[in-house]
Formats: structure tokens, C-alpha cells, sequence
């Protein structure tokens, strides 16, 4: 069984902290989920009161997967505490190692991450870069896998880069399963960038938000980004730099991903066929719908379908 050992921090997020369980925990025995202090001992929370555990940092030399959520902000420092170090030290070669949010400073602080692409809460970017400039951070994705090292951006984000593991370890009918029974989405589209605080509009301010309304209304047609800036009243230009001010992601991404929810969705309630879906979602064809589908979630249409429903019987 693979072994997933949570390393709870000094300062450790609740909710980040319980993540892991929840979501390995649906697996149906498939994962072993045990968590662990750096010396055994109980640890603060960032909330109001203690993480007590039954393990110290020996678990980690047994672990396959090592996840280390996220710890208070207020603890952040360029320096690793030598019991953290230690502990970490502890992990074996080619163990698979992921942080939750604030988690990644600890693993760049340690070194794990250097010269390597990795994420964190887009909130914390500018301190991330100033005190680990040899890491190439990325703060515009939900997680970013580098190998054996995976790390994710704050909160739900935790629950993406687990699912995408799982997803990983056994395919997509058990992610989804998975995915169904914590209820969440078994796939989000998109980065963290969509999350990010834009300045207020001036009132009257023209946004595009009517224009992502009308293109829903239309996805069978083969729109494009001059079609959404003429119902904007923008420019293409204008309109391109709005739109990803205000959705995080360009016109012609948004589209696919718009194209591709609603094809999810025909794909799990209707019977119409494959060639019928793409149509109606605006793909020029059904080979294109596959590839979308399968660069999105690695699977086929006819996979996704057949997995979605007997995956809803079986939950």
C-alpha cells in the first residue's frame, strides 16, 4: 500500500492540514495516509488550538509520498529550523515530495527546490522571489509538477494537486470517484491567476463580462476573440488585456475551456454522439474535441463517459 505521511509544522492550517486524508482517504484503501511533527511532539495550529499526533519524524523514512501543508505566514523565514531540516533529511531518495501553499518556503529553504519551477499562494509571490531567487516560480498555476517534486498554490489547491496525484497513481475513473465523493470538481480549469485581487472598476466602466455571457449563448459557433471584443465594443487588443485582467486566462483559452465544461457535461447527461457533442460545443470536429478532452484530463470522451456514469452508481 502506498504510505502518505503528513508532516504538520509548527503553525499548521487546519483545513490544509486535514486535506490529504480526505482526499487519499476516498480511495478505497488504495493509499495509507499517517501524520507526523518534526520530533514527535504536538504542534500549534494558526488556529486556536493543538495538532496532536502518535508519530515523529521516523515516519518519514518509511514514506512514499511526503505532503507538508501550509504553516502560518508569520513564521516564514529564509533559514530552515534545524529539528525541520533534520527531519526532512530523513526522507529517502526518489520519495515523491509536495507542498501545500506556504509549504513550498520550507522546501526552498531547504533546498529542494532550487533551479527548479515550482508555485505558492499568489498573495505571498514577491516575498517567495525575494528570499529564493534561484527558484522559478510560477504563481499563476494552481500546482506545478517537477518530477518528484510537486507544489500548489494555497488551499483548495491542495486538494487539485492530490487529486492530480491520484489521477497519476490510477487513472482518472478512481480521481473522479474520488472527486465525486469529497465533492468537488474532479478537474479545474484555470490558475490562480483568475483569483487575484483587480482594482475595483471605475463605475460605468465597460468590462467583459457580457461578452463571456453572449459567447456562452453562441459556443457552437466558431467564435474568436475579434467576435467578443465587437460585442465588448473593444478592441482586440484592449479587449485581450481586459479579459485576462478580469478572468485570469486569454479570450482563446477560456473558450476551449468553456467548450470543453459544456461538452463535459453533454458527455455525462445526454446520449448524443461524439460527433453530435463536438458540434454543438463548437468543435470543428470530433478529433478535435478528443484532443482538447484528452490534453485537458487525459482521457478519451467515450472514457469520460462510460467513467462518469458507473462512477456515479458506484458512489
Amino acid at each position: 500500500m502506498h504510505r502518505v505521511v503528513v508532516l504538520a509544522l509548527d503553525g499548521v492550517y487546519p483545513f490544509e492540514l486535514g486535506i490529504p486524508q480526505r482526499v487519499f482517504g476516498s480511495a478505497d484503501g488504495l493509499y495509507e495516509i499517517m501524520t507526523c511533527t518534526v520530533d514527535g511532539a504536538p504542534v500549534r495550529s494558526n488556529a486556536d488550538f493543538m495538532v496532536s499526533v502518535e508519530h515523529g519524524p521516523e515516519l518519514l523514512t518509511t514514506a512514499d509520498t511526503v505532503i507538508i501543508p501550509p504553516f502560518d505566514v508569520a513564521l516564514i523565514s529564509p533559514e530552515i529550523p534545524d529539528p525541520v531540516m533534520r527531519a526532512l533529511t530523513a526522507i529517502r531518495a526518489g520519495t515523491r515530495i509536495v507542498s501545500i501553499c506556504t509549504g513550498a518556503f520550507m522546501l526552498a529553504a531547504a533546498g529542494l527546490l532550487d533551479g527548479r519551477p515550482a508555485t505558492t499562494h499568489w498573495l505571498l509571490a514577491d516575498d517567495f522571489r525575494r528570499l529564493f531567487p534561484s527558484v522559478q516560480l510560477d504563481p499563476d498555476v494552481l500546482f506545478v509538477e517537477d518530477g518528484d517534486v510537486l507544489t500548489s498554490a494555497g488551499a483548495a489547491s491542495g486538494i487539485d494537486v492530490c487529486l492530480h496525484l491520484v489521477r497519476s497513481d490510477h487513472g482518472s475513473q478512481v480521481a473522479n470517484q474520488v472527486a465525486r465523493r469529497c465533492v468537488v470538481p474532479p478537474f479545474r480549469d484555470g490558475g490562480q491567476a483568475q483569483y487575484i485581487e483587480q482594482p475595483v472598476p471605475e463605475p460605468g466602466d465597460q468590462g467583459t463580462a457580457a461578452a463571456r455571457a453572449w459567447a456562452l449563448e453562441n459556443l457552437h459557433r466558431p467564435l474568436t476573440v475579434a467576435d467578443l471584443a465587437e460585442q465588448a465594443r473593444m478592441s482586440n487588443r484592449t479587449f485581450a488585456r481586459r479579459f485576462r485582467d478580469e478572468v485570469g486566462a486569454s479570450p482563446g483559452r477560456w473558450l476551449t475551456q468553456q467548450r470543453l465544461a459544456r461538452a463535459r457535461q453533454l458527455l455525462e447527461t445526454s446520449d448524443l454522439s461524439i460527433d453530435q457533442i463536438a458540434g454543438q460545443v463548437g468543435f470543428a470536429t470530433a478529433a478535435s474535441l478528443r484532443q482538447h478532452l484528452h490534453a485537458a484530463i487525459g482521457v478519451a470522451p467515450v472514457t469520460y463517459r462510460r467513467t462518469f456514469r458507473t462512477g456515479a452508481a458506484a458512489s
